[in-house]
This record gives structure tokens, sequence and C-alpha cells, in this order.
């Protein structure tokens, strides 16, 4: 063994010592509850990997009705991520670099739709946008535009509860970025809004990001508000969450089959944010 090779055991070990040695520094009232709710939030999942039909998976996941609510899944999704970002964008910058009075009051109303149940989203919308909606009625008669239970209900729908993701994300980025820079460049001639493009946008871009894939699995993952504004019509407004209920009423091995595919798809959107999660926290 040569000089280079005991200097990684070393280390190797030191590392494993001190891992050792901070667990056992652990207090046992606070060790146990720890391990209990670790075990309690792996526990479904490992139930629904040792539960899950393998043999017959292939036959599951390739039935016409699975493709079809997967790609109205990842459609959707993705449509009410472009709007999340035209909308979201935009507000999150207002509230982070510009002062108004109830700042504070428009923060909080952006982020209900974290803490309100999606039902009662899904009842909101159908008030507002609605056929009959207080906003929805001229949309019918002005323009012959009808969003409930339709795939742009769907979009509609899944934006709501998605853009709070995304505002936090990059209004928290926006905060730590040295507002500086953009005040320079409007010192050297350019607009307020060429400045965000040119100067704040590309420093933001990995928070723009990383609150685009948050919202993106938010919308993928939508199923309360889908439900009551756009319905459960197969092609047309079933996406995979509303897939896997209906699954689970007929056929319960399609529906462990339908949520791997989301459970897949989450583990990829944690991966895909583990170094920015790992560097905020360093």
């Amino acid at each position: 063994m040569n000089e280079a090779d005991r200097e990684t055991r070393a280390v190797t070990l030191e590392s494993g010592s001190r891992r050792g040695r901070a667990l056992r520094g652990v207090p046992l009232p606070l060790l146990v509850p720890a391990l209990v709710g670790l075990a309690f939030l792996l526990l479904p999942l490992l139930a629904l990997l040792i539960r899950a039909p393998w043999r017959s998976l292939p036959e599951q996941l390739t039935s016409p009705e699975v493709w079809q609510a997967l790609q109205l899944s990842l459609i959707s999704a993705t449509c009410a991520t472009a709007l999340s970002l035209v909308l979201g964008v935009p507000l999150a910058w207002l509230l982070a670099r510009t002062r108004f009075p109830g700042r504070g009051l428009v923060r909080a109303l952006v982020t209900l739709p974290l803490v309100l149940p999606p039902v009662v989203g899904g009842v909101a919308l159908l008030l507002a946008l609605g056929r009959n909606g207080v906003v929805g009625q001229w949309l019918d008669s002005w323009f012959g535009i009808t969003l409930p239970f339709t795939t742009a209900g769907v979009v509609v729908a899944e934006a709501f509860v998605a853009m709070p993701f995304l505002v936090i994300s990059v209004e928290g980025t926006l905060r730590a970025a040295d507002p500086r820079y953009e005040e320079a460049a409007t010192t050297l001639g350019a607009s307020r809004f060429t400045a965000f493009r040119r100067v704040t946008l590309p420093l933001i871009a990995p928070g723009v990001a990383a609150g685009a894939v948050l919202a993106w699995a938010r919308a993928l993952g939508e199923f309360g508000a889908t439900i009551t504004f756009a319905g459960n019509f197969p092609g047309r407004t079933q996406t995979m969450p509303l897939a896997v209920y209906l699954a689970l009423q007929n056929d319960p091995a399609a529906a462990i089959a339908l949520s791997l595919v989301l459970l897949a798809v989450s583990i990829a959107v944690l991966a895909g944010l583990r170094d920015r999660w790992m560097t905020a926290s360093s």
C-alpha cells in the first residue's frame, strides 16, 4: 500500500469515526422519534415497491389508457409551468424589488394556494372562470372561451396550485442577488426592463430553473383542483393522478403501476434539485 492509499484510508476511517461519534452524541429522546419519523415516511414508499406487480408492469404501462393519461399529464404540466413562468417571474420581481402598500398582504395571497385545500381551489376556479363565473361569463359571451372540463382548464387548475412554488423560489433568489448590478445598469442608460432582462435574469437563472422544476412537479401531481374544475374525461382532462384514482377502484394493480411512474418522476425531480439544495444548506 502506497502513501496515497494510506492517507485515503486514514481519512475514510476518521470520517466514519466522526459520524459514529456524532450519532452516539444524539440524545435518545430525539433519536427515537427521529427514526420513527423516518420509518413513517419511508414505509408507504417501500410498501408500494414491495407490492408492485413487477411481472405485469410492462403490460400495465403500455396500455393506451396509461400513455394517454401520461401524455396529457406531461403536456398540461409543461404548459402550466410555462404559464407560471410568464406570470410568476414578474410577480416575484415585484414582491422582491419594489415597495408598495399592502405588499405583505399580496405575498400572503400569492402563497395561499400552498395551504388551500385543492378542492377548494377548484371550486374557487369554477366560481371565477366557470361559464357563469365572475370572469368566465364574459369570456364565454365575448370570446366564446369555456375553460371548465377542457384541457385548457387542466392547465389553469395546475398553474393555480403550482405558481406559488415558482414565485417563492424566484423571490428568494432575487432577495439574495445583489441589486447593485441592476442599479449600475440603469445608471448606464438601460431601462428597468432591460436591466432585468440583461442583468438580473441571468443572475437568478438557477433559482428560476429550480422554481420551474418544483412548479412542474407540483402541476404533474395535482388532483383536487383538476378533478373539480376540469373533470375526469379520458383523453381530455384525465391526468395521471386522476387515472390512479380511477384505477384504484377497478384495477389496483394498474393503480400501483401508475403510482410507480409518478414516484419515478418525483425521484428524478429530487435528484435534479439535489445540488441546489445541498449548496443552499452548506
